[in-house]
């Protein structure tokens, strides 16, 4: 596994969407290797914004007083279901759905926070970040773009790319102008791209990956159905 690829998994495993085996030998190695041990620490600090984006849940008011009959009950009593039981089921959907949402950009701080490993190696901080959702609001793709219009374009899924056709990643400099092509992902793996020519990247600026003919659109313009798409936001310094 390369540095590359490994930043990537450690960045899955603190935002909720590795999993549970990769979970586990990402902790594993982490416990053998202080320097796999640093970068995880750094993701999560890196991600940690996210955290107050979530909704506070509240106690209920009769926990304590609960959990003191429990302690003081034979071993053998029923247990009466309150019907105020926080279900960790129904919890830990609503924590999947609100990852799903946040890496969305809707919440502002999780478009300034987001910042991968292409960030961490990378001497010049990218001027947005953009997370580009699907039809479903699941996060499918991280776009980094920088001031010179170098933009790192990270799947963060591997879709089903028919065979005679390829994806093709797009942005909108000005809301009034046409589309621009950033280029293919034409073996579905991320890649990036330097477009020479363009305005710098701006906070609200439009990103979409599509899908189009082999050898990309024959119209220079977006035809085939829309894959995700975002917009932009200028990362927290």
């Amino acid at each position: 596994m390369t540095d590359r690829s490994l930043d990537l998994l450690i960045d899955e495993v603190v935002l909720g969407l590795a999993s549970d085996d990769e979970v586990e030998r990402v902790e594993r190695l982490a416990s053998g290797d202080p320097d796999i041990a640093a970068r995880l620490e750094r993701a999560r600090q890196k991600f940690a914004p996210l955290d107050d984006t979530a909704e506070v849940l509240p106690v209920p008011d009769d926990l304590w007083e609960r959990i003191e009959q429990r302690l003081g009950a034979p071993e053998d009593a029923p247990v009466a279901a309150p019907s105020n039981v926080i279900d960790m089921t129904a919890m830990r959907g609503a924590v999947a759905r609100w990852r799903a949402t946040a890496l969305g950009g809707i919440a502002a701080t999780l478009a300034l926070a987001v910042v991968l490993g292409w960030t961490l190696m990378s001497a010049q901080q990218p001027a947005v970040v953009a997370v580009l959702l699907d039809d479903q609001g699941e996060a499918i793709a991280l776009v980094e773009s920088r001031a010179d219009n170098t933009t790192q374009v990270t799947l963060l899924e591997r879709p089903d790319v028919p065979s005679d056709q390829v994806m093709q990643v797009w942005t909108k400099p000005d809301d009034d102008g046409l589309p621009v092509s950033l280029g293919l992902l034409s073996a579905g793996e991320s890649r990036t791209f330097t477009i020479e020519g363009l305005p710098a990247p701006n906070p609200q600026q439009l990103y979409e990956i599509t899908f189009e003919p082999a050898g990309g659109s024959p119209t220079n313009l977006p035809t085939g159905p829309i894959l995700g798409k975002g917009l932009a936001k200028e990362p927290v310094t």
